[in-house]
């Protein structure tokens, strides 16, 4: 991490008006980006709000660095390398004029948050730079990046277990029990976006499916991929990650009552947004080829109504 300089470095202190932009920036960035996340954000105290809102425009704009076609491989990861380490001088307080940075910087101070935990952020966007790059050199035939379904889990902890430690750090809880429910909700999330998102990423050459799930289903990655794929053929292994899911949001629902209360609707409405998805995708028996499976925003909006009458009651 770097650090100030000299014998008394002067602790930069942004002024409250500052913060207040800077946190609306933040928020703008959120809301335009976030499509099921904000509506959890929403349902907050506007000080958790904003401080969530933080966080999202920092792992935006990890994801932004590792998704920017127009640089190499190489140039991404300076380039991320870079902005972590302009993040690390703005937590030990040095100068910086970066609304995102001003308002995570301000987060991290109130809710304490783990600057290791803020570094896996970043450090999971960066696994999906090195696959790409992986890929990249033999596009011609998709090959799944995890042998088994243990080492997919990992890749999920760094980019979606993480979120969901950094979120109850910022929800508040005390039973250290959290933690572990919190990982196991946040791969909940993950492994939906995966079956969701199974078409456009094997589109690219990312398999995320393990390859003992598609071997015990006799499958094998190029079977994802093109414009032909037998849904018929691969629901059964669809169906089993969503199983994996709903067996960790169950672990969801036994963490909402260890979250500070003013926080617990918002689980409830996160939580249930990313579960009514996958029953949607069930519903159409995994078929998430012929178009892009979503809830629509009236389904989203009613979730959220459920929620803030949650938070009045």
């Amino acid at each position: 991490m770097s650090t100030a300089v000299g014998n008394a470095p002067v602790q930069f202190a942004p002024t409250a008006s500052q913060l207040h932009m800077a946190y609306s920036v933040c928020r703008s960035i959120a809301r335009s980006a976030a499509k099921n996340f904000y509506y959890g954000f929403a349902v907050l105290p506007r000080r958790k709000r904003n401080a969530l809102s933080a966080v999202y425009a920092f792992m935006r704009r990890c994801d932004d660095i590792a998704d920017d076609n127009a640089l190499t491989y190489e140039d991404r990861h300076n380039k991320l390398a870079e902005w972590l380490d302009k993040v690390h001088r703005a937590l030990a307080a040095q100068p910086t004029d970066d609304p995102v940075l001003l308002a995570l910087t301000d987060a991290q101070r109130v809710y304490q948050i783990p600057i290791g935990l803020l570094d896996q952020l970043a450090f999971g966007t960066a696994a999906d730079l090195d696959y790409g790059q992986l890929e990249s050199s033999n596009s011609a035939v998709p090959v799944p990046r995890y042998q088994t379904f243990e080492e997919l889990q990992k890749y999920c902890y760094g980019v979606a277990s993480v979120v969901g430690l950094v979120c109850i750090k910022i929800f508040g809880y005390r039973d250290p029990s959290a933690e572990v429910l919190a990982e196991r909700c946040g791969l909940a999330f993950q492994l939906t976006n995966i079956i969701r998102d199974v078409k456009e990423d094997a589109a690219v050459g990312r398999i995320y499916f393990p390859q003992e799930d598609l071997t015990q289903f006799g499958l094998s990655a190029a079977d994802l991929a093109g414009p032909n794929v037998d849904v018929a053929r691969l629901r059964p292994m669809l169906a089993l990650e969503a199983d994996r899911a709903r067996d960790c949001y169950r672990a969801g629902e036994e963490l909402i009552p260890l979250v500070n209360e003013d926080s617990q609707p918002a689980l409830w409405v996160l939580i249930t947004i990313y579960r009514r998805l996958l029953e949607k995708i069930a519903a159409k028996q995994y078929d998430v080829f012929s178009e892009r499976v979503r809830l629509s925003v009236p389904e989203k909006l009613t979730v959220l109504g459920k929620g803030m009458l949650k938070r009045l009651v």
